[in-house]
C-alpha cells in the first residue's frame, strides 16, 4: 500500500530551465515516465547512470556506465560466489565523455577506452543486449554477451525521491527480468540462465544530489512455487522525503510500498544475515550473503565506500490483493553504501 501519487503519463522531471524540481513530477509509475531534464545549474551536483546487475546461480556479473559530473565511469565486474574469485575492469574519464539519454533506454550506451569495450543496447522490442570485453588483471581476455528479457507487461518501480525542490533523484528500479548468455574468462565459459534461471536488474539514476549522502538498496528474483517473485528495497536516502523505492513484483505486477522498511544487519560483519521488513506486514525477508562485495576508494575530496552482499532470500511478500507468498532461495543482493561525491 502507498500514499504516493501514481503517475499515468509522461512527465518532465524538472521545470523547463532545468533548475527545479517539476511540482507534476513527484510520484511513482509502473514503467519510466520521467524526462530527466537536468541540465540546469549546480555544477557537480548532477548525477546520472544505468547500472546492470545479473544474478546466475553460483555467478554475478554487472556492469555500469555513469556520468556523476566530476568524472565519468565505467566498468564490468564478475564474481564466482562458490571460491570467491572475482574479477573485471574499468575506466574513468573526464567530466562530459559519458552521455545518458534524459529517458532511460531510450539510446546505445557505448564506450571503448583503456582496454575496456562496454556496449548497453537501448531498449527493444525483445529486451536489452550488454556485451562487454576486457583483460583481466593476470592478462586473460574477458567477455559477457548477456541478453535480458522483458515479458510483456512485466512492471517497475520508479519514483522521484524529494529532499527538496533543488535536490532529487529520479530512479528506475526494474526487477526480475530473465536473462540469458556467456561470461568468458580465459579459456572458461559460465553459461548464463541455460541450466537454472538467471535474472537482470536495472538501477538507473537521473538526479541532483547533495554532496553526501548513505543508503540502502536491495533486491532479487526467483520462483515461488508457479509464481516469480521480484523484490525491491531502498532505505536511508529517502528517509523524511514522503517517497520510498520500496515494492515487489508478483508475476510481473507492482505492489508499491510508501512506508520505509526496516533494515537489520551488521556493517562490520556484512555476511551475517540482513533482514528486511514492513512494518506494516505486507513483508519480511532475510538474506543469507555468500559474498561481499566491498569497495572502499577515494579521489581527493570524493570517495565512497560499500559493502555489497549477495546471496539467497527467504520470507513471504503479501500484495494489495491479500495475497500471501512464500519463498526460499530467491536469488538477491543488498548494500549499504556511503558516498562523497
Amino acid at each position: 500500500m502507498t500514499h504516493e501519487p501514481e503517475l499515468l503519463e509522461p512527465v518532465d522531471l524538472c521545470t523547463p530551465d532545468g533548475e527545479r524540481l517539476a511540482p507534476g513530477a513527484r510520484g511513482w509509475s509502473r514503467r519510466p515516465l520521467h524526462r530527466a531534464n537536468i541540465d540546469g545549474a549546480a555544477e557537480g551536483r548532477n548525477k546520472r547512470w544505468d547500472y546492470w546487475a545479473v544474478l546466475a546461480g553460483d555467478v554475478v556479473l554487472s556492469c555500469v556506465y555513469s556520468d556523476i559530473d566530476v568524472i565519468g565511469l565505467a566498468d564490468v565486474w564478475w564474481a564466482d560466489l562458490s571460491t570467491g574469485r572475482s574479477g573485471g575492469a574499468g575506466t574513468i574519464t573526464e567530466p562530459g565523455v559519458m552521455r545518458l539519454p534524459q529517458v532511460c533506454g531510450t539510446a546505445d550506451l557505448v564506450v571503448d577506452r583503456d582496454g575496456l569495450q562496454l556496449r548497453i543496447d537501448a531498449d527493444r522490442a525483445d529486451g536489452t543486449r550488454l556485451r562487454a570485453r576486457w583483460t583481466e588483471p593476470d592478462g586473460r581476455a574477458g567477455s559477457f554477451d548477456v541478453q535480458v528479457r522483458r515479458p510483456p507487461g512485466h512492471e517497475s518501480v520508479n519514483v522521484v525521491i524529494p529532499w527538496s525542490d533543488d535536490t532529487f533523484n529520479f530512479t528506475s528500479k526494474q526487477q526480475a527480468l530473465p536473462a540469458t548468455g556467456t561470461l568468458e574468462i580465459g579459456d572458461e565459459v559460465v553459461d548464463i540462465g541455460g541450466h537454472g534461471d538467471a535474472w537482470a536488474v536495472l538501477d538507473v539514476g537521473r538526479g541532483r544530489w547533495p554532496s553526501s549522502i548513505a543508503w540502502n538498496w536491495g533486491g532479487g528474483a526467483g520462483r515461488a512455487g508457479d509464481h516469480v517473485v521480484g523484490l525491491q528495497f531502498g532505505a536511508k536516502w529517502t528517509e523524511g522525503t514522503g517517497f520510498t523505492e520500496n515494492g515487489f513484483l508478483v508475476d510481473g505486477r507492482v505492489t508499491k510500498l510508501g512506508r520505509e522498511l526496516e533494515w537489520t544487519y551488521d556493517w562490520d560483519d556484512p555476511l551475517a544475515p540482513w533482514s528486511i521488513s514492513d512494518p506494516g506486514g505486507q513483508l519480511s525477508v532475510t538474506l543469507r550473503p555468500r559474498y561481499d562485495k566491498h569497495t572502499d576508494t577515494g579521489f581527493g575530496d570524493l570517495g565512497s565506500q560499500v559493502h555489497q552482499v549477495f546471496g539467497t532470500f527467504d520470507g513471504f511478500v503479501v500484495d494489495d490483493d491479500g495475497r500471501r507468498v512464500e519463498f526460499e532461495g530467491l536469488q538477491g543482493f543488498a548494500e549499504e553504501a556511503r558516498q562523497r561525491w
